[in-house]
């Protein structure tokens, strides 16, 4: 992380000139009262005393009148010295914002892969960057206002100072290797419009985004996002830990799937007690989540933290077999998963083969209509919001047809209201599912259904 400058204080300013004059007034004052000069002489003498030129005195002066010189030669000295430290500071500083922090800051950048992005440092973007700094993950701030950029400046992020909805700028943050981007600026049609740009950059890219009115929630999520979360700090923690798991830090299919969440006490003199993050999970064979310490949560602790006593591990134990699934669905049964989001479908195909399933994927409704009647799947799993034909329309045209009744039509969309459920249940649909980032649920409700 670069440490850039702290920002110069204008009272450093007004303290320097305010220091020089009062010495000004001290020295004319003292040769006035010393010397007897007249006002005129005092300056004159006060002047070219603290300017060290070298010209000679208004007349001869006294003992008294010497020494009073040499503290004002001094005084003199301070005054200047600070002033100019400050102005010196000043150059310095707008140098630094102006050229070569920009820089260096881009050079970091070029460096990253595989990071994420956070649009915006206020409440919720600065919570979520303090999660993933605990975590040791890579990302890159995009703060457009001054004084949020001096605040990231202050905490060593790695930031780019611009506007997150412009094409130019997420470039620069190396989108196109990134692994997730975070739309946390202040106001929903900003994050509309920043999740709109990065799909078009990045079409594999896990896209979160922040929204503030509930109405809202539906646009960004056709604009292009994975989910939506509401605002604050909680928010700006629960997106970081959704980030890492649908990214691949921690393996969603293998653990989320066929686990639960458990804390555990370190005591001392137990198996674990003084060993390290890394060695601990071997000890127990249980991959360690989280760690609480002194009321502070750690998710994703770094493998080299040494546990003491009194620390909580948050570990994942098992829920049942990895075959417990496959048991009950032993002939192999098609699914039909049909989504224009590539990350979407990949996910959901890792989870229903690890099911027993045969999953088939379709980008768009006419093709997984189409896909639907040629392979007469056990279910289908359905995005409202689809190009050509939405899921509503195609679960009417499903069950206008003779022998479909048997196949299972799951509805999901980021729509949560009762009436489109209502809707929804109408058209044929036999469950509908609210987008959320427990991806697992709809698996376990085609599981239900089959059954």
């Amino acid at each position: 992380m670069i440490k850039s400058n702290d920002s110069i204080n204008y009272y450093h300013i007004i303290t320097a000139i305010v220091l020089f004059i009062s010495v000004i007034i001290i020295s004319t004052s003292g040769y006035m009262i010393i010397e007897g000069y007249s006002l005129s002489e005092g300056i004159y003498m006060s002047v070219i005393t603290i300017a060290t030129v070298g010209f000679r005195e208004i007349k001869p002066l006294s003992e008294a009148g010497r020494l009073f010189t040499i503290l004002i030669i001094f005084l003199g000295f301070v005054s200047l010295a600070f002033a100019g430290n400050v102005m010196v500071k000043i150059l310095l500083e707008k140098t630094w914002d102006s050229g070569f922090e920009a820089k260096k800051m881009k050079k970091i950048i070029s460096r990253l892969k595989g990071h994420y992005i956070i649009c915006g440092a206020g409440k919720v973007g600065s919570a979520a960057a303090d999660h993933l700094t605990e975590s040791g993950t890579d990302f890159v701030i995009i703060e457009k206002d001054e004084e949020m950029c001096n605040e990231i400046r202050k905490k060593n992020y790695i930031y780019l100072k611009g506007d997150a909805t412009r094409e130019a700028v997420l470039r620069e943050t190396g989108i196109k290797r990134a692994k997730g981007l975070m739309a946390l600026l202040n106001s929903d049609p900003e994050n509309l419009f920043a999740v709109l740009t990065a799909r078009e950059l990045n079409p594999t890219l896990h896209i979160i985004a922040r929204a503030e009115v509930i109405s809202s929630e539906k646009k960004i999520l056709r604009a292009g996002a994975d989910s939506v979360s509401s605002p604050y700090a909680t928010a700006g923690k629960q997106i970081a830990t959704n980030m890492l798991a649908a990214t691949g830090k921690l393996s969603m299919e293998k653990y989320l799937f066929n686990s639960i969440p458990k804390w555990i006490t370190v005591q001392k003199g137990s198996d674990i007690y003084g060993e390290r993050i890394s060695s601990a999970s071997v000890k127990i064979k249980k991959m360690i989540i989280g760690l609480r310490r002194k009321n502070t949560d750690f998710i994703f602790p770094d493998d080299s933290i040494i546990l003491k006593k009194k620390d909580k591990i948050l570990i994942i134990s098992e829920l049942k077999d990895s075959n417990d699934f496959t048991s009950k669905t032993s002939e192999k049964r098609t699914v039909i998963i049909i989504d224009n989001n590539a990350v979407i479908r990949r996910l959901y195909t890792r989870l229903f083969q690890k099911a027993g399933f045969i999953p088939l994927t379709a980008d768009n409704g006419h093709d997984g209509f189409d896909m639907i009647i040629n392979e007469k799947p056990a279910a289908a799993i359905i995005d409202h919001i689809l190009p050509g034909l939405n899921g509503i329309d195609m679960c009417k045209k499903v069950r206008e047809k003779n022998d479909f009744d048997g196949v299972k039509l799951i509805l999901f969309s980021g729509d949560n209201e009762p009436s489109f459920k209502k809707n929804a249940l109408a058209a044929g649909a036999d469950a509908v599912i609210t987008k959320s980032s427990e991806t697992f649920e709809i698996v376990e409700a085609t599981l239900k259904l089959l059954q």
